[in-house]
């Protein structure tokens, strides 16, 4: 397998603050110095800077890091509110590259009122990232035999585990990675609402970044102004699991991503077959056949890769695939390939590869996985090094299907890390905040289930829940005028949605225009 798209995070404490910082000051009074931040302009409309911040909050004057920082200014300056912070999630995507990509999709009052704002957490992109290996060459070569959506079989699964060990060796021999917990990253949140001059925090998070919000609203309650926390997991499953789930499962299961992601391709199966040939190329003209043709696929990528373009396709690498596309259910403007029709014609090709004979496999090429491991692996609570990972992944697909052992092997990544933050925050989840949070979701996301924006909502101690009757991950990427609109008025006013207010998407997955 060779270059291809993945899912971001691969690709997002029962004690008190003052206890997880052992005998120092809770968190929000740590004597962090504010950075100074000398804007410059770097992308076209946009100006950068770079912020020092502590590696260590327990030692806030020792050791430091440069956080690189991204900032539009506000379109009307003179009813300028103040900055909206912009976290796009993975965890370990860098806001520096994604803020320019994604400014468009902000309701146009609020570009107009807030300038807005977003940084690389640290450890990714240009703040201090994490590099596990000083030759990328040694991980490439340590990765190879893992270069393949998940492992299959006895032999790909003991490489799997024994790669995936030794990375995690390699990884703690790195002194910032023990300090990469959402925590810390909101800790480093706190002290840029600072350095801006605001008062209090105006925030907008999608998907793990909404888990980033909700550590920030307990950690700092009484610094919240306003706060979109879009397509978050469980916070309580994606910390800690509840009744020893985390013996077994990992963030991912815990938060039954596996079991969203089969229900949407579901959906995508039943609209492609009625969708029929002419609007989903895959469709085998019903709902019914179309499935089984999903199936069929699958069944003979098992008995023998198909190569397409530049990658081999076994079965896992066409259950990843099949997750990556349907996180955009509408094509996304300035991003190819994208929307479940793209989907459709993806598969039918492969489909078609099928039948060919199988040459030379290309070469696979491993992205590195290290910024995005640092966060969770240091984060989440994971399964001992004793678990059994293929029966974990047989659990997963008995609930969930063909996707189910992706998201178990996914997870097992983390297993017996080495290098977890001790400064990692675990709850409670319910502290007052200063104003109420608004939650948005997608009923039909595939990566972060509505489920877990539900429990998000619930476990926040004010906060509403705005359902978008949808499909796709994130609202932010599957956008509604509907949402967005109470969105605006919300971080504008402060006026949230009414209870129950549901909204529809701008398009549905195979709508044309």
């Amino acid at each position: 397998m060779a270059r291809r798209g993945r899912v971001a995070w691969r690709l997002g404490a029962g004690a008190a603050v003052a206890a997880l910082l052992g005998a120092t000051a809770p968190a929000e009074a740590v004597a962090a110095t504010v950075p100074r931040l000398a804007w410059a302009a770097c992308a076209e409309g946009f100006e950068c800077a770079t912020a020092r911040v502590p590696v260590d909050y327990r030692d806030p004057r020792g050791a430091g890091l440069d956080l690189a920082v991204i900032r539009h200014p506000a379109g009307d300056p003179a009813h300028r509110i103040g900055s909206l912070f912009y976290n796009p999630g993975g965890p370990a995507v860098p806001g520096t590259m994604a803020l320019p990509l994604v400014l468009d999709r902000f309701p146009e009052e609020v570009r107009e009122r807030f300038d807005i704002v977003s940084f690389d957490p640290r450890g990714s992109g240009g703040s201090a990232p994490v590099q596990c290996f000083d030759n990328p060459a040694d991980e490439q070569a340590l990765l190879a035999g893992t270069a393949v959506g998940y492992p299959e079989g006895p032999e790909q699964q003991r490489a799997w585990v024994d790669a995936y060990r030794q990375l995690g060796r390699q990884c703690a021999s790195r002194p910032l990675v023990s300090h990469l917990s959402t925590a810390n990253t909101a800790r480093d949140l706190d002290l840029l609402r600072r350095a801006v001059g605001d008062r209090d925090l105006s925030y907008l998070g999608t998907s793990y970044g909404s888990y980033l919000g909700a550590t920030y609203a307990n950690l700092f309650p009484d610094r919240v102004r306003a706060m979109v926390l879009d397509s978050g997991p469980d916070p309580v499953a994606w910390s800690t699991g509840r009744d020893g789930q985390a013996a077994t499962m990992g963030p991912l299961l815990r938060n039954r991503s596996d079991v969203a992601a089969a229900r949407v391709l579901d959906a995508f199966l039943d609209d492609c077959g009625q969708a029929g040939p002419a609007g989903c190329a895959f469709s085998a003209g019903t709902a019914a056949a179309t499935r089984a043709r999903y199936d069929e696929l699958l069944t003979r990528l098992r008995a023998r890769p198909a190569v397409l373009g530049d990658t081999t396709f076994t079965e896992a690498v066409a259950v990843e695939t099949t997750i990556i596309h349907l996180y955009a259910a509408a094509p996304v403007p300035g991003i190819p390939g994208t929307g479940w029709a793209q989907l459709g014609t993806k598969l039918q090709a492969l489909w078609a590869a099928t039948d060919a004979p199988t040459g030379p496999l290309p070469p696979a090429v491993h992205p590195s996985p290290d910024q995005a491991l640092a966060v969770v692996c240091a984060d989440s609570a994971a399964p001992s090094a004793t678990a059994d990972p293929a029966r974990t992944a047989a659990l997963a697909r008995a609930r969930s299907g063909a996707l189910g052992p992706w998201f178990a092997w996914t997870d097992e990544r983390c297993t017996g890390w080495p290098a977890p933050d001790r400064d990692r925050y675990d709850g409670p989840w319910n502290r007052r905040t200063a104003r109420p949070v608004l939650v948005v979701a997608n009923t039909g996301d595939p990566a972060m289930p509505y489920e877990g924006s539900r429990a998000l909502a619930r476990s926040l101690d004010r906060a509403t829940l705005l359902t978008v009757n949808g499909f796709g991950h994130t609202v932010l990427a599957n956008p509604s005028d509907c949402a967005a609109r109470h969105e605006a008025r919300y971080l504008v006013d402060g006026t949230l949605p009414a209870a129950g207010t549901v909204c529809a998407p701008n398009r549905g997955p195979f709508e044309q225009g």
